[in-house]
């Protein structure tokens, strides 16, 4: 039996009808369709609408189900069930009879998705929390395992200065640490239960919606029910979460890659996560990396795809909001599956830090340090700049750096060049010159250190907190 036949008089054309199932996708959301049916069950119970013997066999019929579909994965192959909800009921009458039926008192199926679908994204929230947290956990690791060596920074792609790698590191972990907390603050306004929202108006039964939302894991109830059976801000925004995660997972593999080609020689490819080339021997490529950095656009399509088909609903509840759903579980299974195997291949990577020290001191990276020295002797800034590009021309001409040139020929662009000035051109002075809260001087990335440990830890205190 259909869960709305009643009206009509003819059947569906069965093209149509195939076209317009979602049981093919939103099956995922079984477990969540269970798990909110039981909690309807029970405020039904004590709205009266069930007795306590209805309630036990709908609780343990809605149980049986959730075993059938862990066990046997053919259970879930059902060519009539239009979706989640139809299978659910389906299967519940066809184990414990017409009681069954009553579970649908004073519910509709638009609020059942519209709360399928926050704890749907509610549960995916908190892995991608704990699978950042680790993957952040992983990256200082590496940094701190990378002690004292340097590396070039860049800026448009050009060596800018010498920083620590563990600073390179960090930076990636403070994406991470923004990312998890962006997915915090989506949970905080994804965790309202919709439930007794009805249709559109609310509830025709006295259902005490706060009791379900309790039963849930919700922190409250929605307070419109015409928006909370058509809101799908909430998908929307975690779908743009995820985009920003993968853009961030993305921009690590592009610097990887070309990290690790033969001109940098900074990252070495663990063979674990990369394969060859089917023509040519020598050939070890990133495919992990270069799969991840393609992955991105699909999840950032999927955000673009949300904005789309919301943008021009009229409220409340309209059939197109089916087509929020694919675009939401691909985006959060692409970045479930992404995450740790990123973080396996960051614990696998070996770096170069002998290469990457040796790049750290060439290319005129004291540049902005050797301005700095003029500064301090009272040359003022843009002049000082441009008296030390004018000593970087001198060294292009001679194919030298700038603690090469002698002192007589820096005294033909400023008379305040001194013989201390090649104490500042070192790779440890150029690093301990930037000592600010965020900056690269060692002292500052070990507290920096020390701080992102601690807030990773939080990360994962506060998930324990919720579970």
């Amino acid at each position: 039996m259909k869960m709305w036949s009643g009206r009509f008089r003819q059947a569906l054309d069965p093209g149509f009808e195939r076209w317009q199932r979602s049981f093919e996708f939103d099956r995922r959301l079984l477990d969540q369709e269970l798990a909110a049916s039981g909690a309807h069950a029970r405020a039904l119970k004590d709205a009266e609408v069930l007795s306590t013997a209805e309630l036990i066999t709908i609780l343990q019929g809605l149980a049986r189900i959730g075993e059938l579909a862990a066990t046997s994965p053919a259970f879930l192959e059902d060519n009539e069930a239009e979706d989640v909800h139809h299978f659910v009921e389906k299967q519940l009458v066809a184990l414990v009879g017409n009681v069954g039926y009553k579970l649908h008192s004073g519910r509709s199926r638009n609020e059942q998705i519209a709360t399928d679908l926050r704890l749907y994204a509610r549960g995916a929230i908190d892995q991608l929390r704990a699978d950042l947290a680790e993957f952040a956990r992983v990256l200082l690791a590496r940094a701190e395992e990378a002690g004292s060596a340097a590396m070039p920074a860049y800026t448009h792609l050009q060596r800018a200065e010498p920083v620590l790698v563990s600073h390179w590191m960090l930076a990636y972990v403070e994406m991470c640490l923004r990312d998890a907390e962006r997915l915090a603050d989506c949970r905080k306004r994804l965790n309202l239960c919709p439930l007794g929202s009805g249709a559109v108006a609310g509830a025709t039964l006295q259902l005490d919606r706060r009791g379900m939302a309790a039963d849930l894991g919700f922190d409250g109830i929605t307070t419109n029910s015409i928006d909370a059976t058509s809101d799908r801000d909430f998908v929307l925004e975690f779908v743009n979460a995820l985009s920003l995660i993968a853009m961030h997972l993305s921009r690590l593999a592009e610097e990887m890659i070309i990290f690790s080609s033969q001109e940098f020689g900074f990252v070495h490819l663990p063979e674990a996560y990369s394969t060859g080339s089917s023509a040519m021997p020598q050939k070890k490529n990133p495919d992990l990396l270069e799969l991840t950095r393609g992955k991105a656009g699909r999840v950032i399509g999927s955000a673009t795809t949300l904005l789309i088909a919301m943008k021009g609903l009229p409220l409340a509840y309209n059939k197109d909001l089916q087509e929020t759903q694919e675009p939401l579980f691909d985006a959060a299974e692409v970045v479930l599956g992404l995450l740790p195997l990123v973080t396996g291949w960051m614990k696998a990577v070996e770096f170069g830090f002998e290469r990457m020290q040796q790049a750290a001191q060439s290319g005129f990276m004291n540049a902005w340090a050797a301005a700095t020295y003029l500064v301090g002797r009272g040359v003022p800034s843009r002049l000082a700049h441009e008296q030390v590009g004018k000593a970087v021309q001198l060294c292009m001409q001679k194919d030298c750096e700038l603690q090469d040139l002698s002192l007589d020929e820096l005294r033909t662009i400023s008379s305040a060049f001194d013989p201390d000035f090649y104490n500042c051109l070192t790779l440890n002075a150029v690093l301990s010159i930037h000592d600010v809260p965020g900056g690269t001087a060692p002292g500052r990335v070990r507290q920096a250190l020390i701080e992102a440990k601690q807030r990773i830890e939080s990360i994962f205190e506060d998930i324990h907190a919720n579970a």
